[in-house]
């Protein structure tokens, strides 16, 4: 099945106390890359985080963002350090004076100054949220990968009509290849005649010439080699598993079997086939670096 490497999920769940939001994007990358954004106490989550992502993901940079909030009904407690808001009190109170400020210290003076208010949490196991940031990373995940395969489906149905335009064109080099030697031959005869038309033709002479120039011109096993990558990119098309790389290889050998049939055929029909059959690689290369 043929994925795309962009998509998005999103997932949720909650603990007694606590409720985990889990939200996954993945874009395109040669390798599975994995960047995540985790609150403070969740940071010894991560490697069994990355892990579950590796698994399900093969190919893309995914970036994915946590957040940690309390559950209705749970509050944290505020303390304040009284000792140290009068310690506060006392400098402010002395630097006045000896400022010689009129400015009256008061409480919202205080209560921001730092250490006076504190949020006091008691400590928890991160590894007891586990199950609930499981469940809501495997519900981002299958979200993710859900519009991965949809995407895919897009690309796979794109892939495939530029892969017959490929094809259709291959043909048509393959059908006009033996015409080429056929018109060097007259071509040739033609030049002769007028350039040395008072010598009699040698009809050997033009036969090696022609056999010379059809060898050299030969483009057969190029074309052989084009279609059996054209059947190999359909066949991985219609595989299972990753074959973005596979696919973007295929391209590569296909532009270099088309770049060799330009150079080895002189002949003005092929080389108008030839831009038309790179212009639909292009564009399938383009496409190929958004598969999985």
């Amino acid at each position: 099945m043929l994925k795309s490497m962009t998509g998005y999920g999103r997932g949720e769940a909650s603990s007694p106390e606590r409720r985990f939001v889990v939200e996954l994007k993945s874009v395109n990358h040669r390798f599975c890359e994995v960047h995540l954004r985790l609150p403070r106490h969740m940071v010894a989550l991560e490697d069994q985080i990355r892990r579950i992502i590796q698994a399900r993901i093969s190919r893309g940079r995914v970036d994915g963002y946590f957040a940690l909030e309390n559950a209705e009904g749970r509050r944290a407690l505020v303390k304040v350090d009284k000792a140290l808001a009068a310690a506060y009190y006392k400098a402010m109170e002395e630097l006045k004076v000896a400022l010689g400020l009129q400015d009256q210290v008061a409480l919202p003076h205080l209560i921001h100054l730092p250490g006076v208010l504190v949020v006091d949490e008691p400590a928890e196991d991160p590894q007891a949220w586990w199950p609930y940031v499981r469940d809501a990373l495997e519900q981002a995940l299958d979200g993710l990968v859900e519009m991965r395969v949809a995407e895919g489906a897009r690309l796979k149905a794109d892939l495939l009509q530029r892969l017959e335009r490929v094809a259709e064109l291959a043909a048509r080099i393959k059908a006009r290849a033996p015409q080429v030697a056929l018109d060097y031959y007259q071509r040739l005869s033609q030049r002769v005649k007028e350039w040395l038309a008072d010598v009699p033709l040698d009809p050997g002479r033009l036969a090696a010439e022609v056999a010379i120039f059809a060898e050299r011109s030969n483009i057969n096993e190029e074309i052989v080699r084009l279609e059996s990558h054209i059947s190999q990119f359909r066949g991985f098309l219609e595989s299972e598993g990753p074959v973005g790389r596979k696919l973007d290889f295929l391209l590569q050998e296909m532009f270099r079997e088309i770049n060799t049939i330009a150079a080895k055929a002189p002949d003005l029909e092929i080389s108008r086939l030839v831009v038309e059959v790179k212009s639909e690689l292009e564009k399938l290369r383009e496409q190929v670096q958004n598969v999985e």
